[in-house]
């Protein structure tokens, strides 16, 4: 469950941040808020994006790293990184 939340607000923080006008900073905004939203806001302490190129197509990239239960609230912990990417919307 957290690994999915995780990837999906990685993945929506970069559709944030591809639109047309916005920059890495909206991605990182967007991405927070649903992972503070879904799950608690310890997870959202490591959220990055920037603009890159995926086959030479402008896109935005965002990474959340965070150390999640392996086994439960109980067990131990492991990092966890996950990655979103979205290609940039460019004016006509």
């Amino acid at each position: 469950h957290v690994r999915n939340t995780l990837t999906a607000a990685a993945s929506d923080g970069a559709r944030a941040a591809a639109r047309l006008g916005a920059t890495p900073a909206d991605g990182v905004i967007r991405a927070r808020e649903l992972i503070r939203g879904g799950l608690a806001d310890r997870f959202a302490d490591d959220v990055a994006a920037t603009n890159t190129s995926i086959d030479g197509v402008p896109a935005t990239e965002v990474v959340v790293t965070a150390r999640v239960p392996a086994l439960g609230l109980g067990g131990p912990a492991v990092d966890l990184t996950v990655t979103g990417h979205a290609v940039q919307e460019v004016a006509p």
